[in-house]
C-alpha cells in the first residue's frame, strides 16, 4: 500500500468534510438536542459513529487499492473484439492501442495521467483520476478546505469558550448555521450517491456514460440505435460490480468475485 496517496488536497479536502458532518450530527445536534444519556441519543450516536467509521474504511481502500494495469503479455482477440470491445469512441473491429503507452489497451481500459499508464476501468477515485482534474477544481477545493477549516476552529471555539463568544452568536444561530450546512452537504452528497447507483444498476463508469451519449447520438444520425455493451440487467449488473453475496457489499475488501479485469460480459453474449 502507498501511503503518499492520503498526501494530497482531495484527501484531505474528505477527511476534514467527513469530520465536520460528524461534528455537526454527534456534538450539536444529537448530544445539545437528545442528550447522550437517553437511549435515543445513545444509539443514534453511536450508530452513526460506526457508520462513519464504515465509511472512512471504504475510502482508505479505494485510496490505497492499486486500480490495476494491463499486463505486458495483453493479446487482442481480434475475433472476439467484434463482439465483446466495443469501443464507444471507435469501430467495433478496431483494435484499440494507447497513444501514450504504445500498448493494446482490453475493454473498459483508459489511459490515467496520474498514475502514468492505462488502468483496467477507469473510475474517478482520490487514488488516481481525481486527481488530473486539479486544474479545473484545484481552486475550489482550496476554497473548501479554507471554509471546512475556519468551521473547525470556530465549532471548538463554541464548545471551550462559549461565554465570550455568546456575545457576538447565540447558541441557536450557530444551530441555523449547521442544519443549513448539513442540508446542503445532504443534497449534495445524496445526489452523487443516486448517480453512482444510476450508474451500477447500468454497469458502466462516467467515462462510458458521456461516451455513450456521443454514440447513441452517432447511431441516431445514421438511423440504427445503440444500446450500452456491458448493460445487461439490474440484477446481473449489481452482482458483478458489488458481489453475488448481499451481506458483502459493505465490506469493500471482499473482491473474490472480480476477474481479471482483461474481459467483460456483453449483451450480445448475456443469456
Amino acid at each position: 500500500m502507498n501511503w503518499q496517496r492520503f498526501i494530497s488536497i482531495p484527501v484531505f479536502a474528505v477527511l476534514i468534510v467527513a469530520s465536520v458532518v460528524y461534528y455537526i450530527t454527534v456534538l450539536v445536534f444529537i448530544r445539545d438536542w437528545v442528550g447522550f444519556q437517553t437511549s435515543t441519543g445513545f444509539w443514534n450516536a453511536l450508530i452513526f459513529t460506526l457508520l462513519l467509521c464504515l465509511c472512512f474504511f471504504s475510502f482508505f481502500v479505494s485510496v490505497l487499492t492499486d486500480p490495476g494495469h494491463v499486463p505486458a503479455s495483453y493479446v487482442p482477440d481480434v475475433e472476439d473484439s467484434l463482439g465483446s470491445d466495443q469501443e464507444l469512441k471507435k469501430p467495433a473491429a478496431e483494435v484499440r492501442q494507447c497513444d501514450k503507452c504504445s500498448t493494446y489497451k482490453p475493454p473498459r481500459s483508459h489511459h490515467c495521467k496520474v498514475c502514468r499508464r492505462c488502468v483496467l476501468r477507469m473510475v474517478i477515485i482520490i487514488s488516481s483520476a481525481l486527481q488530473k482534474n486539479w486544474d479545473f477544481s484545484g481552486r475550489a477545493q482550496l476554497k473548501l478546505l479554507y471554509v471546512s477549516w475556519k468551521f473547525i476552529i470556530h465549532s471548538f471555539n463554541i464548545e471551550f469558550n462559549l461565554d465570550v463568544l455568546l456575545e457576538t452568536l447565540s447558541i441557536m444561530k450557530f444551530s441555523v448555521c449547521s442544519g443549513v450546512v448539513m442540508v446542503a452537504l445532504s443534497l449534495t452528497l445524496g445526489t452523487l450517491l443516486g448517480w453512482h447507483i444510476y450508474l451500477i444498476t447500468r454497469n458502466m463508469t462516467t467515462i462510458e456514460y458521456y461516451e455513450g451519449i456521443r454514440a447513441a447520438w452517432l447511431a441516431r444520425k445514421s438511423g440504427q440505435s445503440y444500446q450500452h455493451p456491458f448493460n445487461l440487467s439490474v440484477y446481473k449488473n449489481i452482482t458483478l460490480i458489488l458481489g453475488p453475496n448481499v451481506l458483502k457489499w459493505f465490506c469493500p475488501t471482499a473482491v473474490g468475485h472480480l476477474k481479471d479485469g482483461i474481459g467483460f460480459p456483453t449483451s450480445r453474449y448475456s443469456s
